[in-house]
C-alpha cells in the first residue's frame, strides 16, 4: 500500500462494478411459471410485478470481482517492497499481467446489452460519470494533503489515481455498439491498441493511452459467450490453471532484471518507455495472449457456489475507489520505512491487511454509507423513459 499519486498512476488499478452503473452482472428473470397472470390492480397481479422484476445474480462473476479487487489491494501493499525483492517484483508482474483485463473481459461482458437507450445512459451517467466526478473531486483535495500538494487544481480531464478506469470505462460502454455492429471487432481493437503504443503525443486527456491499450480486453468480453465460461470452469483447465501460474511465476522472475514491468500499465508509448517504435505493437500482441491466458486460468479457478464473499462482490467499485483513500494516507506516514515490514514476515502481513481493508470496504454498512456517491438515484435530473411511463400505467 505505499505509493504516492504520481507513482500510482504508473499502474493500473482495481476497480469494482456496480448492478447497473458498471457491470449488469444478471442472469435472465426467472420464470414464474406459466399460470395466467391475474388481472391487473390485485395484489397477487403486484406481487406477481414484483417477483419477476427481481434479478438473480451469478456467483460465479461476484466471486470473480471479490477475488481480483483483492489482488488489486495485494498489488498496491507490493507497490513500494518491489524494489529490494526480486521475488515480490515477480508476484507483482504476475497480477498485474492479469487482474485488470479480468475486470475489463467481465465488463464488457456484462456490456453487450448497451444500447444507448434513455435508460442504459442514465445508468451509464449516474454509475460511471458521477461516480467518476465525485472521486475525482475527492481525490484532489485528499492528495493535497497526502502529498503536500497544496496547490494541485482540480482537473476532469486528466483522471487521478484510480479514476482511470471510469473515464475509459465510460468511453468503452458509449462505443459498445460500434464494436457489436463491425464484422471482425477484435481484431480492430486490437490494431486500435497498437497504434496507440505508437502514440506519444497522444495526451492526458481522460487517459485516452490507456483506455485505447485496454480496449482489446473490454472488446474481447463483449464477443465472449456464457458457453465460453462453461468452457474455462471445465476441470482439464483447472488442473493446467495451477502449472500455468507457476510457470507465469517462473517467466516473470527471470524475465524482473530483463523487463520493464511498466508496459503491463498499458499507459504509455514504445517510445516513453524508452524501447523502438515497432516495440509497441508486438508488446501489444503478446501481453494479449499472455494476459488472456492468465484470465482464462483465474477465472478456471473462481468458485462458482456462494461463498463467504459472495456478497461482496456486489461491493467492489466501493473497494476499488475507497481504498485509494487508505493507500494515500498510509503513505502520508510512510509506512514502508518501518524496518520489520521488510521481513519476509513483515510482507506476508502487509498483504494480508492490504486484503482485510478491502474486503471491509465492500461490505454492506459501507455501502450504505457511500452510496450517495456511488449510485445516485438522480431521477430529477433526467427525463422520464416514455417506455417506462407507459408500463407503470
Amino acid at each position: 500500500m505505499g505509493h504516492t499519486v504520481n507513482s500510482c498512476k504508473r499502474c493500473s488499478a482495481l476497480s469494482g462494478f456496480r448492478r447497473d452503473g458498471i457491470a449488469q452482472q444478471t442472469l435472465p428473470t426467472r420464470s414464474l411459471g406459466q399460470a395466467q397472470a391475474p388481472p391487473d390492480g390485485t395484489a397477487a397481479a403486484q406481487a406477481g410485478r414484483t417477483a419477476r422484476s427481481v434479478k438473480e445474480r451469478d456467483a460465479f462473476f461476484d466471486n470473480a470481482k471479490y477475488l481480483a479487487i483483492v489482488l488489486v489491494a495485494m498489488g498496491h501493499a507490493w507497490e513500494p517492497l518491489r524494489d529490494e525483492s526480486r521475488a515480490v517484483t515477480a508476484l507483482y508482474m504476475v497480477v498485474y499481467a492479469f487482474h485488470m483485463p479480468a475486470f475489463i473481459v467481465i465488463s464488457g461482458y456484462f456490456s453487450r446489452n448497451f444500447d444507448a437507450s434513455p435508460g442504459r445512459i442514465k445508468r451509464l451517467v449516474t454509475g460511471v460519470a458521477v461516480p467518476y466526478i465525485v472521486f475525482e473531486v475527492a481525490y484532489t483535495f485528499f492528495t493535497r494533503w497526502t502529498d503536500n500538494e497544496p496547490e494541485r487544481k482540480i482537473s476532469l480531464l486528466d483522471p487521478l489515481y484510480l479514476t482511470w478506469f471510469l473515464a475509459a470505462l465510460f468511453i468503452w460502454r458509449l462505443t459498445t455498439p460500434f464494436w457489436r455492429t463491425v464484422r471482425w471487432p477484435l481484431p480492430l481493437a486490437l490494431g486500435v491498441a497498437m497504434l496507440a503504443t505508437l502514440s506519444p503525443s497522444m495526451g492526458k486527456d481522460l487517459d485516452l493511452q490507456r483506455a485505447l491499450q485496454f480496449l482489446p480486453y473490454f472488446v474481447l468480453g463483449l464477443v465472449l459467450k456464457p458457453e465460453h465460461f462453461t468452457m474455462v470452469r471445465r476441470r482439464e483447465v483447472r488442473m493446467l490453471a495451477v502449472p500455468v501460474f507457476l510457470c507465469a511465476v517462473v517467466v516473470a522472475y527471470w524475465a524482473v532484471p530483463r523487463m520493464n514491468y511498466a508496459w503491463f500499465f498499458h499507459r504509455t508509448s514504445a517510445e516513453e518507455l524508452a524501447a523502438p517504435a515497432w516495440y509497441g505493437p508486438l508488446m501489444t500482441l503478446v501481453l494479449f495472449g499472455c494476459s488472456t491466458v492468465l484470465v482464462a486460468c483465474f477465472l478456471s479457478l473462481v468458485p462458482r457456489r456462494g461463498m463467504w464473499f459472495t456478497a461482496l462482490g456486489a461491493g467492489t467499485l466501493y473497494g476499488y475507489l475507497l481504498h485509494g483513500f487508505v493507500i494515500q494516507a498510509a503513505n502520508h506516514w510512510h509506512w514502508s520505512q518501518i524496518d520489520w515490514v521488510h521481513e519476509p514476515l513483515g510482507k506476508i502481513a502487509a498483504t494480508l491487511v492490504a486484503g482485510a481493508v478491502v474486503t471491509l470496504l465492500c461490505t454492506p454498512p459501507v455501502q450504505r454509507m457511500f452510496r450517495f456517491a456511488m449510485e445516485p438515484k438522480m431521477d430529477w435530473a433526467f427525463r422520464r423513459d416514455p417506455a417506462e411511463a407507459a408500463r407503470s400505467r
